[in-house]
């Protein structure tokens, strides 16, 4: 959507209301003329918390104070709506069957087509809705040199020399459904090794830790830890860096797919139709069972086993040819 608005508005101001923890990712973005940080968690107290709800009356004050002329929401939540139209916003588009009585704050409802529709294919209706020029559909993640040297870095330190290939493989997700059992990774990373592949790195946020651990434990030879030691803008380069990149469903799996990373994602209990990596060169791997996808964070019946059931060979057999 930000491609294609400054490839249709070259000289608009955009500006982008996203996540606090997720804005430093857009930092010196050259599509963006501004980043509008939303704290969450602290607003979401507002309901019980005096001085949140006084916070966040400031911020809405300050939307208003922006006079834009045209809010896109494809977050499609009751937050975001509420944010678009006590903000002042005489355009609001969103999509017409938002969630959480989203659309009731849209002047312009976008009804998308039904069924399995991939994520981005949804945004890219509105923005044909629009009237934006969406081709070719891009994805631009900017790294600056500063980014990359970090990254390198980051890969002698713990390789304790330079290292000029790596394979990635993030091995964390947010919700406890999604993961992969420790001793599979371990089992996947010893045959990558054996198979010639470049050596792995494990990757992640600092809650990965103990997943981490556990797989380099019951490793022949222990991959290469870089878990928690990279900040969002760093993951990037590293992943950039990558020749291969081996995930679960979450959002480093997304930028990966966002760089052109080969790379290969496991699904569970999530449908890839709809949020699987959306690139040419990405491979999704399932498990077919018949509860599956039940879009739930933890198991409903205790046994995972969209995901336990997955093995080394069907993943094997998914990975794309080495460049």
């Amino acid at each position: 959507m930000l491609a294609a608005l400054r490839r249709t508005w070259p000289n608009a101001h955009i500006a982008w209301l996203v996540g606090s923890s997720f804005a430093p990712l857009l930092e010196g973005h050259p599509l963006l003329n501004e980043i509008i940080p939303f704290d969450r968690r602290h607003y979401g107290t507002m309901w019980r918390n005096p001085m949140a709800a006084a916070a966040f009356v400031r911020f809405i004050r300050d939307i208003r104070r922006r006079r834009f002329d045209l809010v896109v929401d494809l977050q499609g939540l009751i937050r975001s709506g509420l944010i678009a139209y006590f903000g002042g916003v005489p355009r609001r588009v969103g999509f017409a069957d938002a969630r959480e009585f989203g659309w009731m704050f849209y002047n312009e409802r976008v009804r998308c087509p039904g069924g399995d529709v991939h994520a981005v294919e949804r945004n890219l209706h509105v923005a044909r809705h629009l009237q934006l020029a969406v081709d070719p559909v891009e994805f631009p993640l900017p790294i600056t040199p500063a980014e990359r040297e970090a990254a390198r870095r980051l890969l002698r330190e713990a390789a304790g020399g330079s290292i000029e290939s790596f394979t990635a493989v993030i091995v964390g997700a947010r919700w406890p459904s999604k993961l992969w059992p420790p001793r599979r990774f371990a089992e996947l990373i010893d045959r990558l090794h054996a198979s010639g592949a470049p050596r792995c790195v494990l990757l992640g946020a600092p809650d990965d830790r103990c997943l981490a651990d556990e797989i380099k434990a019951a490793c022949v030879r222990p991959p290469l830890d870089l878990v928690g030691r990279s900040n969002l803008r760093q993951l990037v380069a590293l992943l950039d860096q990558a020749e291969q990149v081996y995930c679960l469903d979450s959002g480093p799996m997304h930028l990966a797919a966002a760089l052109g990373k080969p790379l290969v994602a496991l699904f569970g209990p999530t449908n890839p139709l709809r949020t699987g990596p959306y690139s040419p060169k990405a491979r999704v791997v399932i498990h077919s069972v018949p509860c599956a996808p039940c879009y739930r964070r933890c198991c409903p019946l205790g046994h995972q086993a969209c995901l336990r059931e997955l093995t080394v060979d069907e993943i094997l057999a998914a990975r794309p040819p080495r460049p």
